[in-house]
């Protein structure tokens, strides 16, 4: 295995519980720069514990957690945040009092050695939608517009790692594709990206490497070809 150094984000054998639930089992996972992932698994799995325990919201009772190779076991979310990882969470997290500028400008930041590829305007022009709604306020967005904010207001950090946790679930096949083919513009511009979502067949179009979680345990590691060339695969665990 190579040192954590070498990746953006690696996890070694992390074992995470709620309580005296067991959820993440002996967890490793390395994520190199500009590298998009899969992370695929039915409900329960471990794939949403696994996010938090990589950004600090839940703390593993066992295991490591690098980012650029520095140990951030026990540091705050915040931290994290600082090292250039950006998180769309489940449920989106808008701040429904402001207002879709708010919500975008309040996260402005340049990323590492000050680039600054993602800029208010270009959020914009990416999702024309927001700027229809820059007045309104959050709560005043459907599910996809918030999806579409949430997303942008990461962007707005400029991040070496974007992590989306069930990018589509709950939007309407039209607003889903426009969410996919954002995913593949985030890709294209050089930021690694972790993506959780149920379609795993819109995942394996666009990811470089997937990694199928069974009871907290990875079970598969490999490229989007392996997974659309395995059926069996498919039934067994990523299959309703």
């Amino acid at each position: 295995m190579k040192s954590s150094s070498d990746y953006l984000v690696q996890t070694q054998g992390l074992h995470t519980y709620y309580g005296e639930s067991h959820i993440l089992r002996g967890i490793d996972l390395a994520v190199k720069s500009g590298e998009t992932i899969g992370l695929l698994g039915r409900n329960g799995m471990g794939k949403s514990t696994l996010i938090r325990s990589i950004m600090g919201l839940v703390q593993p009772r066992s295991g490591d957690v690098f980012i650029n190779g520095t140990r951030t076991n026990g540091k705050a979310t915040y931290y994290v945040a600082r090292q250039g990882v950006a998180y769309v969470p489940e449920g989106r997290g808008i701040f429904p009092n402001l207002s879709v500028h708010e919500n975008l400008v309040m996260s402005a930041r340049s990323g590492k050695q000050g680039r600054m590829d993602w800029t208010y305007d270009k959020v914009l022009e990416a999702f024309p939608r927001l700027g229809e709604r820059i007045n309104n306020g959050g709560w005043e967005l459907s599910g996809g517009e918030q999806q579409m904010l949430t997303i942008g207001r990461a962007l707005m950090t400029n991040p070496e790692l974007l992590i989306l946790d069930e990018a589509t679930e709950g939007l309407a096949p039209l607003v889903a594709a426009e969410i996919w083919r954002m995913v593949r513009r985030i890709k294209s511009s050089g930021i690694a990206t972790v993506v959780v979502d149920k379609n795993y067949s819109a995942i394996t179009q666009i990811a470089d490497r997937n990694i199928v979680l069974v009871k907290g345990q990875v079970v598969f590691d490999g490229s989007s070809e392996q997974v659309r060339a395995d059926p069996s695969l498919v039934s067994r665990h990523l299959g309703v």
